[in-house]
């Protein structure tokens, strides 16, 4: 029996300490050698903000209808965003968020941003790539680049090094650029064998060409700096826009959010909720005791899972993003809430301890797993049709309806399994009062 008492408290010990290093881990991180190899939840840059909490630039493009295009079309305002998503990750705005406003405007939240100015020219530019011969004949575009790399080098045999953005061409591109190359070496006039690069009607790279080049590559030099080099590889690997994008006086619009508000935000947001929290864990010890008590962990788990999964997945954290993991507390609560009330319902109904406990579980699995899919369900809806903060609302509800599920449930019915193997089964620790028994008993007694 003393045997059986000491595995079980080595249980209960065990999984204290578990709960304790969770929280350890969202708090202070891993190093870098361990499977996580993460920071801390409060560590600058652990968890992405989002604009409203990191501050930034928010920019409207509409798009015109380049010439040769009357009309704009879903399709075609898809492959803008489509465009726009790749471009920004080019740049590193990774954490921006795309997505279509009405029926011809692309919005664009990026937070952090120091120059919004500078961003909406390079954000916002067509980036249409067309190759073309001395007498001005496009015989290639875009469409015929594989990748483009921004390198530093000799890029054209004159023992000078300077940035330049390497072309790698797919199969049919490298078969025209070989021709076309043939073709204007052959020229008689040697102010005739060049063949320019432009970009968006501009001249971005005019080189002279002596012999056929069939290497399926090419280079665009022209006094770039590293910045420079990077933002033209960027635009070419996005690809370029069917329409024209414009944020000036007449079309779109562009606002920043100061980062002083966002920081007092983000403040306030987790100041309300660590008193939410607080005044929770309070209730439910005044009202189930050691299962109150056992609810706190099992918050404490929570937060430190939701707090780990911010940083490995990389997600955005933004306001509606706060309001779903609060959202996903309360759900944890309820489910603790249900689980506890039916414990103590198996308890006045004159069970022992230990099979309330078991019952109480059962009865109640199937209501907190039936709140919580339905739950699931609203958030994936939300998702798959909403945009913007309401998918970032939508990303951290559902994640914190799956962890609070796990914690609500099979951590919860672990600690109160090991809390019956220790002997705690006075009803008193379980918030049953004995004069609910003789209550109840004095009213079956009276039928």
């Amino acid at each position: 029996m003393n045997w059986f008492k000491a595995v079980s408290v080595s249980k209960f010990v065990l999984w204290i300490l578990c709960t304790v290093l969770l929280f350890a881990i969202a708090l202070l991180g891993t190093p870098d050698f361990l499977f996580l190899g993460s920071q801390g939840v409060f560590e600058e840059g652990a968890i992405k903000l989002g604009l409203d909490l990191n501050g930034g630039s928010i920019i409207t493009y509409e798009a015109v209808p380049q010439e040769g295009n009357d009309e704009i079309t879903s399709d075609g305002m898809a492959d803008v965003e489509e465009v726009m998503r790749r471009r920004l990750d080019n740049l590193g705005y990774t954490e921006a968020l795309v997505y279509i406003v009405g029926d011809n405007c692309i919005r664009i939240e990026i937070p952090g941003i120091s120059n919004p100015t500078e961003a909406v020219e390079t954000i916002g530019s067509t980036a249409k790539l067309s190759f073309t011969d001395n007498d001005g004949v496009e015989f290639m575009t875009g469409d015929h680049v594989k990748d483009a790399i921004a390198q530093y080098g000799d890029s054209d045999g004159d023992g000078v090094a300077e940035y330049f953005v390497a072309l790698n061409f797919n199969s049919e591109g490298a078969s025209k650029f070989a021709e076309a190359t043939e073709r204007v070496s052959k020229l008689s006039s040697s102010s005739a064998n060049y063949i320019c690069i432009y970009l968006d009607n501009n001249v971005i790279s005019k080189a002279s060409v002596k012999e056929k080049i069939s290497g399926g590559s090419a280079v665009i030099s022209g006094d770039f700096s590293l910045e420079e080099a990077r933002e033209l590889a960027a635009l070419i690997n996005g690809g370029s826009l069917p329409y024209d994008l414009l944020c000036d006086g007449e079309h779109g619009s562009l606002s920043s959010v100061a980062a002083s508000l966002g920081e007092r935000s983000l403040e306030t947001s987790l100041i309300a909720g660590g008193i939410g929290i607080l005044l929770v864990i309070i209730y439910m010890i005044i009202i189930y005791r050691f299962p109150g008590l056992i609810s706190a962990l099992c918050l404490l788990a929570y937060t430190s899972l939701m707090g780990i999964l911010l940083i490995v997945t990389n997600a955005n954290l933004t306001l509606p993003g706060i309001a779903g993991i609060i959202l996903g507390i309360g759900m944890a609560v309820d489910a603790n809430v249900v689980i506890f009330e039916r414990i103590k319902e198996e308890i006045r109904a004159g069970k022992s301890t230990a099979a309330s406990v078991k019952a109480g579980f059962s009865n109640a699995l199937s209501a907190v797993i039936d709140s919580n899919i339905t739950t699931l369900i609203a958030a994936g809806v939300l998702w798959f049709l909403g945009s913007g903060s309401i998918q970032g609302f939508a990303v951290t509800l559902i994640m914190s309806v799956i962890v609070s599920m796990i914690t609500s449930v099979l951590v919860t019915k672990s600690y109160l399994k090991i809390a019956i193997d220790l002997g705690i089964t006075k009803i008193s620790a379980y918030g049953v009062k004995h004069s609910e028994l003789n209550a109840l008993s004095d009213s079956e007694s009276a039928k």
